[in-house]
């Protein structure tokens, strides 16, 4: 419950202080948010779902960084403050619900959540990169429409798939 109550505060206050698009945009916040409670509701494994709680903290945290930025708060090294927050806000709630460290629920001698967590950080990471390049390589601009929302969650998914074929 009080995961469920740290994420809601949290999307209060990013879509009441949001203006415009930001370097993680909102819908790529909400597919994330989305894919795991979605995930957790079907009952796939924790390894799957922390994926997606990973990639949640990441795009959060890049999300509230582009936000200070735009404040114009003269804050070193937002994106880290941001994410160190963002697992703040996720990580003691998870705990206080008894979804980590669950006796026998391990992956490769880890917590399947948090494997998943830093598993889905890294992926939604390389994702960004990934929009990046791209934009790189086609002076600025986009492939396809939606490029930044779609390369980190089709990754995500794509991780999410491999993860369940190894649990299964």
């Amino acid at each position: 419950m009080l995961y469920l109550l740290s994420l809601l505060i949290n999307f209060i206050i990013f879509f009441a202080s949001s203006n415009s698009v930001h370097a993680v945009c909102p819908v790529c916040t909400i597919a994330v948010g989305a894919g795991l409670g979605f995930s957790r509701w079907i009952g796939i494994d924790d390894s799957v779902t922390g994926i997606w709680i990973g990639g949640l903290i990441l795009s959060s945290g890049l999300w509230m960084a582009d936000w200070i930025r735009k404040k114009g708060w003269k804050v070193l090294y937002p994106e880290v403050l941001s994410i160190l927050l963002m697992v703040i806000f996720v990580i003691p709630p998870l705990y206080w619900s008894h979804m980590i460290r669950i006796v026998n629920n391990t992956l490769w001698g880890m917590d399947k959540v948090i494997l998943g967590i830093i598993t889905g950080s890294v992926i939604f990471l390389l994702g960004v990169a990934i929009d990046k390049w791209l934009r790189t390589t086609n002076k600025g601009k986009v492939y396809i429409y939606f490029q930044k929302v779609i390369i980190p969650v089709l990754l995500l998914a794509i991780s999410s798939l491999i993860f369940y074929i190894i649990t299964s």
